[in-house]
């Protein structure tokens, strides 16, 4: 899979809170004592000679992240490994094979064949296992319901062609053996697919229609924000069109396709041009942010954030091309009740 497929893989890394190393304890992964008749030899060369599945330039990266401890203690890439040596490849995910445990945890299936399973996510769920969440996710819960149909399915190698954020409801496909998975892929990189979403933002949004542009990469302050660097210097390609669908004076619902898909696009290019997501906590959007001030506004604001209290982000339509069929498949998922319940109290407002 290419870099660019791998974008769609890392939708929700910034909403796995305890992201780095320094902040989880790292997993043994590999543990050897060297025989003592072992030549003396570089440590990489070592390791990739037990381990072929891995490459040389892998595991001089993980050298040089500090996470292969010789005796206790962290080695470069040119240690000289000796006989006697016990040797740990640690790293910040479990093992493989603890990795996914099935959980029953109910799932709003729309949509199941031999090849692919169509989800409406709830807000709050977590897609993939990760730092601060290695259970209660979409994957546990897929794995618990193949399990009970008595069907296998290796989430960790397969599964997942996109993901959506963890407060983000809506839809989202998962392929169920490897050539689905490479098929469907292959849509999502050649933007073949058809996805709408629809976002509450702050403020009155100009135009009734429009595409925002620019490079979208990790903020250079904000490790958990995505920033947009218009002049192209950091980060990668990405842009959103969108179209106004109802204004609410202070808000505004739009409705957003994605001709890229880079991690908290639309969240980070809405910020980017004056319109942050409402009661988006991660990018300031659960402040009050346009409106006036009186204490009936600023109330009645906290009372909508209450009623909806995660970033107005539902991925609303799912399209793309069956791997076995060929057929066209479409999917709609209805506003979610806590969406719903916003924009009647804001109509009320309004009135």
């Amino acid at each position: 899979m290419t870099e660019d497929h791998e974008e769609y893989l890392d939708e929700e890394l910034l909403d796995q809170e305890s992201n780095d190393a320094d902040s989880e304890g790292l997993y043994e992964h590999f543990y050897v004592k060297v025989d003592k008749g072992q030549e003396i030899v570089r440590i990489d060369k070592f390791l990739h000679n037990i381990r072929q599945n891995s490459t040389r330039n892998k595991i001089s990266q993980t050298c040089r992240a500090g996470n292969v401890v010789v005796n206790g203690k962290p080695v470069k890439q040119n240690y000289r490994v000796k006989p006697g040596d016990e040797i740990s490849v640690l790293l910040t995910r479990p093992p493989r094979e603890n990795f996914i445990v099935p959980q029953d945890i109910p799932l709003n299936i729309v949509y199941e064949d031999d090849d692919v399973v169509v989800v409406d996510k709830n807000a709050g769920m977590v897609v993939h296992p990760g730092h601060g969440n290695w259970d209660g996710t979409l994957v546990n819960a897929l794995a618990f319901h193949f399990e009970k149909n008595g069907e296998k399915s290796d989430l960790d190698r397969v599964g997942l062609v996109h993901r959506i954020d963890k407060d983000t409801s809506g839809l989202l496909v998962v392929a169920k053996n490897e050539y689905a998975l490479s098929f469907l892929a292959k849509q999502f990189f050649d933007r073949k697919t058809r996805r709408l979403y629809w976002a509450f933002v702050w403020g009155n949004v100009a135009e009734d229609e429009g595409t925002i542009r620019g490079h979208i990469g990790r903020h250079l302050k904000n490790r958990m924000q995505m920033a947009v660097f218009e002049d192209g210097s950091f980060g990668k390609h990405a842009v959103t069109h969108y179209k106004v669908i109802e204004r609410f004076k202070y808000m505004t619902w739009v409705e957003c396709k994605l001709e890229t898909g880079r991690t908290h696009q639309i969240r980070a290019h809405f910020k980017h041009i004056g319109h942050t997501l409402f009661n988006d906590e991660r990018y300031e959007g659960h402040q009050i942010l346009k409106g006036v001030n009186l204490p009936k506004y600023k109330q009645f604001v906290k009372n909508v954030f209450e009623v909806l209290p995660r970033h107005a982000l539902h991925a609303h339509t799912l399209g793309f091309i069956h791997p076995t069929t060929k057929e066209e498949m479409y999917f709609e998922s209805p506003m979610p009740q806590d969406m719903q319940e916003a924009v009647e109290k804001w109509r009320k407002y309004l009135e």
